[in-house]
Order: structure tokens, then sequence, then C-alpha cells
């Protein structure tokens, strides 16, 4: 199997779609919920923390975090979410159907914006290319990313991007197809084979 690998030293814009595929436009209309096993609001400075198996869900968008500090000074419709974990994660399901997944040590999402932040040992993975770096930002409507690799002087501040070409998905999709097909031609002729008898 082909698999090509790109090490870029210095900061990457990358459009993880050629298609305007945009993310899920109702997720953003629907209410947001938060879930947690303790919480503490500060109803003066307009914050909370969330802590332990905490679970913010809008739609099809879903975090996962230990814990979630709740920023909401700028308003309704202006929060701020800052999940941390041992990853955080975060998914939710584009117009088209398709998933877009992502983990790091911290996930900002600011409802505003329509963004989300990762910083530490990111991984934001869409259909069948994934990046990995120390800092992604991903507009959720654009589809569009910024990956930085951390600290350039060491040579180590790098990010990964891995594609899968087209012609490999098709295969393996065919592949499978054709897998399912034949056992079912066989399961056919021997059921005609014995009706016959």
């Amino acid at each position: 199997m082909y698999i090509q690998r790109i090490l870029l030293a210095t900061s990457a814009i990358f459009v993880l779609c050629a298609g305007p595929v945009l993310a899920n436009e109702k997720d953003f209309s629907l209410p947001i919920e938060i879930g947690s096993n303790s919480q503490f609001i500060d109803g003066k400075n307009k914050t909370a923390l969330y802590k332990d198996n905490v679970l913010i869900t809008q739609g099809s968008l879903v975090i996962e975090a230990d814990e979630v500090e709740v920023i909401a000074s700028g308003g309704s419709g202006r929060e701020i979410f800052v999940a941390r974990g041992k990853p955080a994660s975060y998914s939710q399901k584009l117009e088209d159907g398709n998933p877009v997944s992502a983990q790091a040590n911290e996930i900002r999402y600011e409802v505003a914006k329509r963004t989300i932040s990762l910083s530490g040992n990111a991984e934001l993975r869409q259909d069948s290319s994934q990046v990995k770096g120390d800092n992604i930002t991903f507009d959720m409507i654009t589809e569009q990313l910024l990956a930085t690799g951390g600290n350039q002087e060491d040579g180590k501040g790098r990010v990964t991007t891995v594609f899968t070409p087209e012609s490999i998905r098709k295969v393996k999709k065919d592949d499978s197809n054709s897998d399912d097909g034949s056992d079912n031609d066989t399961d056919k002729s021997k059921d005609g084979k014995g009706k016959q008898q």
C-alpha cells in the first residue's frame, strides 16, 4: 500500500477537502449541552469549570475531556470552551455525512468564530487525510486549517501530513464489495444445486 508522507519544517496551511463541503450548519443552531461529574459556576465573572467525564454536545459536534473551562464574559453566543484531557477529543459530522475528528491535550472551541484550536500532541483526521502537529487551528465552516510544529530551532518542530490517494481508497472499497458479492453468489449456486437434486 502506498502512503505518501510529507514532513513540513515550517507552518503549513492545508485545505483538507477540494470541494465546497461544509460543516453541518444545523449543529450551530442547536443548544450546547454539558454533562460532568462536578461543576463550579462563578456568576460574577461569568465562568464555569466542569470536571471529570465532561461531555459537550451540540448536534453532531461532540467534545470529551477530563475538564472544561467555559468563559462566557463575551455574552450569549460568544462562549469559549477550553477542554483539557489526556487527550481531549472532538468529533463532528459534516454536511455530506463524512466525519471529522481530532484530539489534543487542549481543545479550544470558540462558538462565535466556529473554530477548534488544538494544542499539545494535536491530531486531526478527515476522510483519509491526517495532520499531526503541536498546534492546529481548524475552521469548521471553511474546513481550512493552520498547523504548526512548535519549536523550530531544534529541528524537531515539524508537521506530519499523511495522504491516502483516491485510487487506493477505491481499490479497498471495490475489494470489500467483491468479497461480499462472491460469497453471496456461492451460496446461491449451492442452494440452486441442492434444489435440483
